[in-house]
């Protein structure tokens, strides 16, 4: 644990796990305050989960977040309050520990020197020059004060982003790139529903950052705050500035867990567990294990969603696995899709069908879940009637797998770069921003109407580095996505639906049917998604080589 010793009776450190609670205890640590808001990472354990844990071995757990690069001078005076009343000492975190720090230099902005805020953070390792700025400024940020500048800064170092970079280094070595992302992990997070499954360890869907960072890429470890597109800049955690000439944007989505009411007190305990979390997904696999009988719920909410198979996904295995333990006929399994059909491509409906009657799976269509309460194991769905009016639906479980909603981050959503939805405004062809024309953006947080997928970021990061390239004046012609995603179905371990289509549902099959046919179960398509796509995301897309991936030219 990364404890930073700030001031006597304050420390602050990146983001803490349930598990370190007993060893801050140890410390003397009497009270913890919490300055994450839920629902930024995959791998961020939820606040009820820390609290929980804390109250468990007598410490003080509180709740103060703030949007990374956005804390204002009210939470400033509210983190002051708050460190004021509780028993000391307070350990205060968020993803990096620099929101942290910045609220208590802002409490402290009217009553200690500025060179003696600087030194104090200095010594924990942070940079406040930006803050100093702010406070000295009166709250305003200078852009024109560049920390930084270069000419493609792309935002997220997740699969879209080193992909891109990666790219634009196979297209133009040499070229001066930076990837911005706070993240010490990267995860490949399409493995995480087969660690569910007991398939994969979960250690082995994660990689440093840093070994993944393509070599000659600037590597800006923090989080973007906001954008200044008319003045060709973005502003950091710390109000740092950091100045490009083309932006690509790839900062994937966020998790929206606190719009299930009562979902974020008992996840990861009572049953209640969740593939899209890292540290969740083996607490899936021993539920799937330790049931023998009951009732076993799996969600999906509204669209759009990343891996819009996943949930059905960790359905189909669990069925497996109960199936193969003799245990099946014991348990009663349903699924309940915010959705009307159970897959959006039609061509893929009736296998998927084959295995939802073999395991003898409920379908509800049109529900949403909308509340879980862990202490008495129900789950309460909003469903829509067909004269348009909505009745509340609430079902016991033993074992409930929640896909929650899932939104464009914050600092998407309040931008320039967003649509009236949140999500960044693009050109569905040349993934180019439709308003600020150095500016693209791939992955998640577009609203182009692709699958969110890997596989749909392992064919856009070509697209984009190419039109990144020519608009700056290095190569011609214009690259076209075609809108392809791919979603390997589990349906049983051993066999895949390998579902494969581009823009409008269209089929799109990689390989000829004598060798995968996509519409139907496939060991070979198992032995793809299990062998093969693993080390071709970790050494082939990642690295710049776009095995099956070039785009299509067009001149201009």
């Amino acid at each position: 644990m990364d404890i930073r010793p700030l001031v006597p009776g304050l420390a602050v450190a990146p983001q803490i796990t349930a598990a370190e609670l007993i060893e801050l205890k140890r410390a003397g640590y009497r009270a913890i305050i919490c300055n994450r808001p839920d629902g930024e990472g995959a791998d961020q354990p939820l606040f009820a989960e820390i609290a929980h844990a804390a109250q468990a071995v007598g410490i003080e757990a509180h709740y103060l977040p703030a949007e990374s690069g956005k804390v204002s001078d009210e939470q400033g005076v509210a983190f002051g309050q708050l460190f004021d009343s509780l028993p000391k000492p307070v350990l205060a975190y968020c993803r990096t520990g620099m929101r942290s720090t910045t609220m208590w230099a802002l409490s402290q902005a009217n009553s200690q020197a500025l060179p003696a805020l600087l030194e104090s953070a200095k010594n924990a390792g942070f940079d406040l020059k930006g803050v100093i700025r702010r406070i000295v400024n009166l709250g305003r940020t200078p852009v024109e004060v560049a920390e930084a500048e270069h000419v493609v800064v792309i935002i997220g170092g997740g699969a879209a982003g080193i992909a891109a970079a990666a790219s634009l280094l196979a297209r133009w070595p040499g070229l001066d790139i930076a990837i911005i992302d706070p993240a010490d992990i990267h995860y490949y997070q399409p493995g995480w529903t087969l660690v569910g499954a007991g398939v994969f360890d979960a250690a082995s869907t994660a990689r440093t950052m840093a070994s993944l960072i393509p070599r000659g890429v600037h590597w800006i470890k923090s989080a973007v705050a906001a954008f200044e597109p008319e003045r060709n800049a973005v502003i950091l955690d710390g109000c740092r500035v950091v100045k490009y000439q083309q932006l690509v944007v790839c900062p994937g989505l966020k998790l929206n867990w606190s719009a299930i009411e009562g979902l974020s007190e008992t996840l990861g305990r009572n049953g209640v567990t969740s593939n899209y979390l890292y540290h969740l997904a083996p607490y899936t696999w021993e539920l799937v294990q330790q049931l023998k009988g009951g009732h076993a719920i799996f969600t999906q909410p509204p669209m759009p969603i990343k891996c819009a198979g996943a949930p059905q996904k960790a359905m189909y295995l669990s069925a497996d696995h109960w199936k193969r333990s003799g245990v099946l006929e014991q348990i009663e399994i349903e699924f309940y899709n915010a959705g009307a059909v159970l897959f959006g491509v039609p061509a893929y409906v009736p296998a998927l069908m084959e295995y939802v009657r073999g395991y003898d799976i409920k379908l509800n269509f049109g529900h949403t879940l909308t509340s879980v309460d862990g202490a008495r194991k129900t789950a309460t769905f909003s469903r829509a009637t067909p004269d348009g009016s909505k009745e509340v639906v609430t079902r016991e479980f033993d074992l409930l797998h929640v896909v929650p909603q899932q939104v464009a981050p914050d600092f998407i959503r309040v931008s320039p770069l967003a649509d009236a939805a949140g999500w960044i405004d693009i050109d569905p062809a040349t993934l180019r921003h439709k308003v600020y024309e150095n500016i693209h953006a791939l992955g998640d947080a577009g609203n182009s109407s692709n699958a969110k997928t890997a596989a749909a970021a392992r064919k856009q990061a070509p697209v984009v580095a190419h039109n990144v390239l020519a608009a700056l004046g290095k190569i011609k012609g214009s690259a076209q996505y075609d809108g392809y995603g791919s979603c390997p179905l589990t349906v049983e371990r051993g066999k895949i639906v390998l579902a494969e289509f581009t823009y409008g549902g269209k089929v799109a099959p990689s390989f000829p049917s004598w060798l995968i046919d996509g519409t139907k179960p496939s060991r070979l398509a198992w032995l793809l998604k299990e062998r093969i796509l693993p080390p071709l995301y970790w050494k082939a897309m990642l690295k710049g080589r776009e095995w099956m991936a070039k785009p299509e030219l067009e001149d201009l």
